[in-house]
């Protein structure tokens, strides 16, 4: 799969619900989807998983290419202080569960 931000978005926008995240809602449906997203994209597409503390939780999300990708900020209703901390897989994991993971990685994958 070619890396088209504007495409991914659309296809996570598909896979995310309930079962990708329980922040999840049909309002906002970027709501908690950042460590499981940020894992699959890394699955994808390489690169690095990065945080920042937002409201006293950590935001994860991917730097690919040199660039930072994002696709779970529209959860927030205003503009992100990126800190780009470099972190693990694991550390992204503990943002989410092994279902929840699989979940959004099966459903992507079907999306190819």
């Amino acid at each position: 799969m070619e890396f088209n931000y504007d495409l991914i978005e659309q296809k996570l926008l598909t896979c995310w619900s309930q079962k990708t995240s329980s922040k999840y809602s049909k309002q906002n449906p970027y709501s908690g989807q950042c460590g499981v997203t940020a894992l699959v994209i890394n699955d994808w597409f390489g690169g690095k998983i990065l945080k920042t503390k937002v409201n006293n939780q950590w935001h994860f999300y991917n730097l690919i290419n040199g660039k930072r990708v994002d696709f779970t900020k529209n959860q927030f209703d205003f503009q992100l202080d990126y800190n780009d901390i470099e972190t693990t897989r694991e550390d992204a994991l503990s943002d989410t569960n092994e279902f929840q993971y699989n979940e959004l990685r099966c459903r992507f994958e079907a999306l190819k």
